[in-house]
């Protein structure tokens, strides 16, 4: 199987739990107390959402933008 790569968001939240989510595919995302356990969590949500979408087509990863308001 050919290698994939994915970018993760992390974003952590008032607990101080690390949130990782996937940009290119809807709806993955996890979590972890450390960023180490969060990258092991967040390879096998992208593998079971890549089983899910397998037939289907992923978005293409652009960039994150800053936005002031």
């Amino acid at each position: 199987m050919k290698s994939k790569e994915f970018y993760v968001v992390i974003e952590r939240d008032e607990d101080g739990i690390y949130v990782g989510e996937v940009p290119q595919i809807k709806a993955c995302y996890s979590q972890g107390e450390t960023i180490d356990e969060l990258m092991q969590n967040i390879r096998e949500v992208i593998e079971m959402c890549l089983e899910e979408l397998e037939e289907q087509s992923t978005t293409e990863f652009i960039g994150i933008q800053r936005v002031v308001v």
